[in-house]
Formats: structure tokens, C-alpha cells, sequence
């Protein structure tokens, strides 16, 4: 069982100055509130890091900057992925991965691949790549689910692949997973309002996004979960929900950038085509905070 990645993750954000340039104060702030307060694991540059409008060279000065103030105290995963098979073996050969402890490999989006088409990309990867792999299947964004029966298949045939951040909001699919998976192969929720659930039944955890926002109440609920210990984790759920479902309301990441700027974190800039949260949702997420 890989131990490290039990329990929450957070994906991370990436603050932007007013002039939309990384702040990096910032983002040491973040990091620092994480590490701080019990997440047992951080993944830079995914889809809550707006990986799609990062360029080449800020991607690594981000991850430098993580890996400095980290400075070894949680693991460290890396999303490497995208639609391009061959762009995608290049990025991981030119990438020193010294100190990453994973990559996170999102499903390819647009292209809409068989199956089959899945299964080779993602052993492609694995085979390419120096650690370990952990696959990302988010059909809402992708627009094509990655059957279980494709992942069970990577699971049991690539050694270093070892989980899968599964994202399809789907229960059915999470259970048919942790059903059918192999004994020391990890079902990571990438849903955060089923994430408790996900952990009761069976499964290794969460990367989160509201995670970062709250992380010792929500990586706490988590190892309650993973314990066993429903009550007592569902009173943090409950106290998380509704926050929980504030940050999807109009879009990732501006919404868990608006609950960060109102913990004094990080301002809530984001890079068009995504635009800030909306002054109603803005709102909202104040109170919260404030009542929390």
C-alpha cells in the first residue's frame, strides 16, 4: 500500500498578482497553511492550478518554489497531462522529478479516445515515467468517462501506476472500483462532497479543493473516515457542505480563490477565460468564513 498518498491531498491554486503574474508570496502562504494544519499531500499544477494557462517556465518556477518550502515535509505530486500522448512523454522526459513524488495524469480531453485508445496512453505514460503514476479520470471536463474496467486493467498490468483520482461524481463507479481493484491499488475521491463516503467504503482518500481552504478540519474528517469513525467525521462534513458546494457554483478555481481571499491567503485573481467569482457568490462565501 503506498501510505503517502492516504488521506487528503490538496490541489493546489496558483495566486495571481493584479497584473495576473504569479504571486509567490502568496503561494508560500498557501503551502505553508497546508503543511501546517495536517494535509498529507500536495499536487501542483492540475486543473485547480489553472495548469491550462501556466506557461512552460512558470510551471517550473512554481513547482521550485513548492518544492523549496515544502522542503520535504509531504510528498509531492505533479500533474503532467493533456491530449497530446507524445508532448506528454517529452514534458516528463525534460522534468527533473527528483523530489516529486508522483505525477497525475489527467484523462485526455477533446479527443474523446476509445477505451482501448485510454489504455495505451496511459501505459505510454507509465512506462516513460521514473515514479509513479496516478491516473485522473474527470468526465465533466474530458467528456469521456474512463470506464472502470480500462482503469482495473492499468491498475493490474503497469506496476507503477498506483491509484487513480477518480472525478466522475459517479457512485456507482467509485464502488465498482474499489470492488474490483487490486489489493494495494488506491481509489483516491477527486469529488469532494463524496469524498467521506468514498473513504467509508473503501477508499484511500481525497485530493481536495476545498481541502486547502480548511485543511485541518478537512484532512481531519478524513482520517476519521479512514478510521472508521463515521460520526464523528460526518459533524465536519456537515460543517463543510455548504462552503463545499459554494466553490463549484460558477467555476474552478475562482470559487476556492474567493474563500481563500477571505481567509487573508491569497486574492482571488484568476486567467481568462475564467473570470472572478461573482460579487453574490463572493457574498457567500464571506459569511461563511466568518461564521466559521
Amino acid at each position: 500500500m503506498n501510505n503517502k498518498f492516504l488521506g487528503t491531498g490538496v490541489a493546489l491554486v496558483t495566486p495571481f498578482n493584479e497584473d495576473l503574474s504569479v504571486d509567490f508570496d502568496a503561494l508560500i502562504n498557501v503551502v505553508n497553511h497546508n503543511i501546517e494544519n495536517g494535509v498529507e499531500y500536495l499536487v501542483i499544477s492540475g486543473t485547480t492550478g489553472e495548469s491550462v494557462t501556466i506557461t512552460k517556465q512558470e510551471k517550473k518556477e512554481i513547482t521550485d518554489k513548492i518544492i523549496k518550502t515544502n522542503n520535504g515535509r509531504v510528498p509531492l505530486v505533479l500533474g503532467i497531462g493533456g491530449n497530446n500522448t507524445d508532448a506528454i512523454i517529452e514534458e516528463i522526459k525534460t522534468t527533473d522529478l527528483n523530489n516529486i513524488d508522483a505525477i497525475l495524469s489527467v484523462s485526455p480531453y477533446y479527443s474523446k479516445p476509445t477505451q482501448e485508445g485510454l489504455y495505451q496512453h496511459f501505459k505510454t505514460i507509465s512506462e516513460a515515467s521514473p515514479v509513479d503514476v496516478i491516473l485522473y479520470n474527470v468526465p465533466g471536463r474530458t467528456s469521456k468517462n474512463m470506464e472502470p474496467e480500462t482503469t482495473l486493467r492499468l491498475a493490474n498490468d503497469c506496476e507503477n501506476i498506483i491509484a487513480i483520482k477518480e472525478a466522475g461524481n459517479n457512485v456507482a463507479q467509485y464502488l465498482k472500483l474499489l470492488k474490483d481493484k487490486p489489493e494495494d491499488f488506491l481509489i483516491i475521491s477527486g469529488d469532494d462532497d463524496l469524498a467521506l463516503g468514498i473513504v467509508l467504503a473503501g477508499g484511500a482518500g481525497v485530493i481536495s479543493v476545498i481541502g486547502q481552504a480548511f485543511p485541518k478540519e478537512f484532512s481531519e474528517m478524513i482520517r476519521l473516515g479512514l478510521q472508521g469513525k463515521a460520526k464523528e467525521a460526518y459533524k465536519l462534513h456537515y460543517r463543510l457542505m455548504d462552503v463545499t458546494g459554494y466553490i463549484f457554483e460558477e467555476n474552478n478555481p475562482a470559487g476556492i480563490k474567493a474563500v481563500l481571499q477571505a481567509l487573508n491567503l491569497c486574492e482571488d485573481f484568476v486567467r481568462l477565460p475564467l473570470v472572478p467569482a461573482s460579487q453574490q457568490l463572493k457574498d457567500k462565501i464571506r459569511k461563511f468564513a466568518e461564521r466559521f
